[in-house]
């Protein structure tokens, strides 16, 4: 069973409650429960994890590249501005694993500070604007 990394960054854990005209009414739990599920039908040992902290999550992609294991991050508001996180992403088509950058809403029908993520350009793909379900398009993709 290939084991896949799920990362979320700040805010996420408010899920359902944040902002729900643009995020959807699925909470956080919602989000582990349908990625777990998936996961075990397509034979993916799925780790779901949120952080507020940068360092952290940077932690995570680390232990990932370290593990080769691959990863569907939603790096949330660091999408814009975090060439750390960026850097340690770009890490892990180098280890031989996929990363797939996804979001909830479509930052390019949104404010012009979300249309730019740093992350992009080193993710293996983006999926974008499908609520929750990004994730699973993302898991499917991996399982492919």
């Amino acid at each position: 069973m290939s084991k896949v990394l799920i990362l979320n960054g700040p805010n996420l854990s408010r899920l359902g409650s944040r902002e729900p005209e643009v995020y959807g009414s699925a909470t956080y739990t919602d989000l582990v429960s349908s990625c777990t599920a998936l996961g075990a039908e397509l034979g993916l040992d799925v780790d779901v994890r949120q952080t507020n902290d940068e360092a952290e999550l940077i932690s995570w992609i680390h232990e990932a590249v370290d593990g080769k294991v691959n990863v569907v991050l939603n790096p949330a508001a660091f999408t814009h501005y975090s060439y750390a996180l960026r850097d340690a992403c770009a890490m892990i088509s180098g280890s031989g694993a996929k990363m797939i950058e996804v979001h909830i809403s479509n930052p390019h029908a949104r404010e012009a500070f979300r249309h730019n993520s740093v992350i992009s350009a080193v993710a293996t793909g983006v999926i974008a604007g499908f609520g929750i379900d990004s994730y699973l398009l993302a898991l499917r993709q991996l399982a492919h």
